[in-house]
């Protein structure tokens, strides 16, 4: 089994999946098999077309697994990465987007970050190269992780939600000059990372619920990755990285009912967590109290 099993998500997007296929045969870390959830219509596949076939042997040759899976019909992004995750088993989980270009070294770095902080998450974020001219000082007020990653506790109420402009258009590439030109790797404080490129402890992601929350939200929706994050920073931390190494392709989104967004489910996802810890809390008293009588008889 290998120790991360890279999660993609696609609808539409032949070209975008094969851009991401190729960034995964020349990662320098080569632990990982791939899982791939297509949700094109029936008479716009293209899992079976040579561009993909290819690319995906050419992953096999490698020693990868890679599976395929036609995910239909389309119940929202949610249920999506509900279906992928189901097909993981590997210590972490990658998820990424099939509308980004990694660089080599992108997935290592995640890996070593992840690994050495014991959070529940480490996020990339995806930088869009037309902004490149568009320097944004004003939304450049990043927050360093100076110690290790530890957990931050907010409710709906305290949400950091200012943070999620470190990873607007350019900002990560302007704040990777200046931060990291030497390309060491910078951890800092995040709200979230988007979902194009996030690597998860499979784990943790699953103690806090996964995507198990998706049918309470219709098709048309959004955020359903940015909720997870906010209940894995709670409770196991979680950051991003410079240089992030990602780039975002410019296609057009396929989530274009945003009317409904996952985040509305956060309090009640939280609420349940908490109820679920002191009931197990409770349960452990109750285990140790007949042990605690002996003693003192």
């Amino acid at each position: 089994m290998a120790l991360v099993d890279v999660l993609i998500p696609t609808c539409g997007r032949k070209t975008g999946l094969a851009v991401v296929l190729t960034g995964l045969f020349g990662q320098t870390f080569q632990d990982f098999d791939v899982a791939i959830s297509d949700q094109s219509p029936d008479d716009a596949m293209y899992l079976d077309s040579i561009e993909i076939r290819t690319l995906v042997a050419a992953l096999r040759w490698r020693g990868h697994r890679v599976e395929m899976h036609h995910h239909l019909p389309r119940r929202g992004m949610a249920e999506q990465r509900h279906f992928l995750l189901s097909r993981s088993s590997a210590r972490y989980a990658h998820f990424i987007d099939d509308d980004v270009l990694l660089e080599p070294d992108t997935l290592e770095r995640m890996l070593k970050v992840i690994q050495e902080e014991g959070c529940g998450f480490v996020g990339c974020p995806a930088t869009g190269l037309d902004y490149l001219g568009d320097v944004r000082p004003h939304e450049q007020q990043i927050e360093l992780w100076e110690g290790p990653v530890e957990p931050e506790r907010f409710d709906a109420e305290s949400i950091p939600w200012d943070r999620h402009k470190i990873n607007n258009a350019a900002n990560p590439l302007h704040l990777e000059q200046r931060l990291a030109p030497d390309g060491r790797t910078v951890r800092y404080r995040i709200a979230w990372v988007g979902g194009a490129n996030v690597l998860f402890d499979r784990e943790k992601l699953l103690e806090v619920g996964g995507f198990d929350w998706w049918d309470q939200l219709p098709p048309g929706h959004a955020g359903e990755e940015v909720v997870v994050q906010f209940l894995l920073l709670n409770r196991y931390g979680g950051c991003g990285i410079l240089p992030a190494g990602t780039y975002h392709l410019g296609l057009p989104t396929n989530v274009e009912d945003r009317s409904r967004n996952a985040t509305e489910l956060f309090a009640s996802l939280l609420t349940r967590l908490e109820a679920r810890d002191r009931e197990e809390s409770h349960h452990g008293e109750r285990a140790l109290q007949p042990h605690a009588e002996l003693i003192l008889t």
